[in-house]
């Protein structure tokens, strides 16, 4: 049990970016999982701590990651924030005429990496930085009305460069009536995506797929939850509400309440 614990978990295809990163993820996991099945083998587990080569002069190793300090971090947009990171001493990344660097972190539970190119000089010692976008959409969905949220859904995770955070809250009388289970559940696998469900006639989560009980809400979707959900978003989002003329007026009332102006707002 000790050595599964410590065994590399596989990345999801939502994991990779598709752009052909040296290394990939699944390059680092290979590279991960060999070692360990060295380090089990031997029953060594100090095997799993072996450090990484890095260069003297901070290149770039394309086989391995390497740890960096953020320095600062300036928003200069409403959704885009410039990163500064830590070079030691002098040091520079020394990359070539628009040449990219992989940048890996973990959003939400989930390890991802994204291609960026410096926008810093190529010759600046002891940092550089990097432009980060970051949208936020909180899509409120009643019944049918999820069918317009669906295609916007798709487009950010087919568009490999789109880092727009997506909450998805769909709302439906029991769990068999949640439309379209498998495209939801296979979207929320996406790192920027989340999904959440409110059923209005479940009384209980204990009969739900464990998978569901998580991020499912039993009763209406009523003011209190829609506060709760806006301050689990990252930053102040823009709202798309589709639903009966009822679940709509409720939703414009409860935005406002929290703080969401009018023009943050798009009623299908």
């Amino acid at each position: 049990d000790d050595w599964l614990a410590l065994k590399p978990q596989e990345p999801s295809p939502s994991q990779c970016c598709g752009s052909g990163c040296k290394p990939c993820i699944y390059d680092v996991y290979e590279k991960e999982l060999a070692q360990w099945e060295r380090a089990k083998a031997k029953q060594d587990k100090s095997l799993l701590m072996e450090k990484k080569e890095q260069s003297n002069n901070s290149e770039l190793n394309p086989d391995t990651f390497t740890a960096f300090s953020i320095s600062s971090v300036e928003q200069l947009t409403e959704d885009t924030y410039q990163y500064k990171f830590e070079l030691p001493g002098n040091s520079s990344l020394r990359l070539s005429l628009g040449q990219h660097i992989v940048l890996r972190g973990v959003v939400n539970g989930l390890e991802v990496q994204r291609a960026y190119t410096p926008i810093s000089p190529g010759n600046a010692e002891g940092y550089f930085e990097v432009l980060m976008k970051h949208g936020e959409l909180l899509m409120l969905a009643s019944g049918t009305g999820l069918a317009p949220m669906l295609p916007i859904l798709q487009s950010i995770t087919d568009d490999e460069e789109d880092e727009t955070f997506v909450t998805l809250v769909g709302c439906f009388p029991t769990f068999d009536k949640i439309y379209l289970k498998p495209l939801l559940q296979d979207l929320a696998r996406y790192w920027n995506i989340r999904i959440f469900y409110v059923l209005s006639q479940e009384t209980s989560l204990e009969k739900l797929p464990w998978s569901y009980q998580e991020n499912t809400y039993t009763g209406r979707l009523n003011e209190d939850l829609v506060k709760t959900i806006i301050n689990s978003c990252r930053r102040k989002p823009f709202v798309l509400i589709c639903g009966s003329s009822a679940f709509n007026e409720d939703m414009s009332r409860y935005l406002k309440a929290s703080g969401i102006e009018e023009d943050s707002c798009f009623v299908f």
